[in-house]
Formats: C-alpha cells, sequence, structure tokens
C-alpha cells in the first residue's frame, strides 16, 4: 500500500499536478495545467450549498455566483457546473435533484450574462461526497454545487 501511495504522489508530481478541487478530485488533462483553472479557484468561490431537498439558490449562493460572473466576464473560458447531494434518498432522486442544482446554477450564471454556450452541467447526485459522515454537518457540505473551468481562452 505504501508503495502504492508513493507512485500516485510521483505520478501527480511529474504530471505538474498540484491542485485539487474543492470536492477532494484532482483537476486532470488540460484543466491541470490550465492558468485560467487556477486563477478560477484562487480567486472565486467554487462551491456553493442548498438547503435540505433544495435547489434554491440562498443569498450566500447568489453572492459566491456574483464573484464567478464578474471572473468569467473577463475570461473567455466555458465551465462545468457540478450538483451534488447528501446521501439521504434514492440514486435517481439524488440524480434528479442535483441536476436541478446545476442548472439553477447555470440559470443565474446565464441570467448575469454569461452566454449559456459557455456552461454546461453534471449531475452526480449523492456519489461523490465531499465529507463523509451521516449527520447534518456531513449532509451540508454535500448538498452542493461546484464550479470548474473545463477550457482555457
Amino acid at each position: 500500500m505504501k508503495k502504492l501511495l508513493s507512485l500516485f504522489v510521483a505520478l501527480v508530481a511529474l504530471s505538474g499536478c498540484s491542485m485539487f478541487s474543492s470536492d477532494g478530485g484532482l483537476f486532470s488533462g488540460a484543466d491541470c495545467e490550465s492558468k485560467w483553472a487556477r486563477e478560477f479557484a484562487e480567486n472565486t468561490t467554487d462551491t456553493v450549498f442548498f438547503a435540505f431537498d433544495s435547489s434554491e439558490l440562498t443569498a450566500e449562493a447568489k453572492s459566491a455566483l456574483d464573484t464567478q460572473i464578474a471572473w468569467l466576464k473577463r475570461h473567455e473560458v466555458n465551465a462545468i457546473v457540478q450538483g451534488y447531494c447528501d446521501e439521504r434518498g434514492t440514486r435517481e432522486y439524488n440524480l434528479a435533484l442535483g441536476e436541478r442544482r446545476a442548472n439553477a446554477v447555470k440559470q443565474y450564471l446565464v441570467d448575469n450574462g454569461i452566454a449559456e454556450s459557455r456552461i454546461s452541467t453534471i449531475s452526480y447526485g449523492k456519489e461523490r461526497p465531499a465529507v463523509f459522515g451521516s449527520n447534518e454537518a456531513a449532509w451540508a457540505q454535500n448538498r452542493r454545487a461546484v464550479t470548474v473551468i473545463s477550457a482555457a481562452e
């Protein structure tokens, strides 16, 4: 196991990828080396959170999205909005709820001047938790949408 971990760390170092997304995954491919992905992560809040069983954007979420909008207006890049849910509910229900959350973020971005063609969405439902645990603190961190830069200028 120790050798496997060492090999993974070496591969990451050789790839030049030192960035982790807010959901704990590595940026991959072009995003890993993209100065735009790094700049976006450094200058915006890439994650917004939702109430239980809701896809309604809160005032705090809209404020975070406003920083994304300002950045996206300065850089002609594409983005993917990823929708997530907590562990409660069926797989199918959570995929649909994650999609509604991602679409709510996309619609807010579009309504505020970002071209719809620049924003795509995907739902991961409950399949990729940011925090493991079966309590409100963990669930609150997993009810989210994450914006990821997908293509450089």
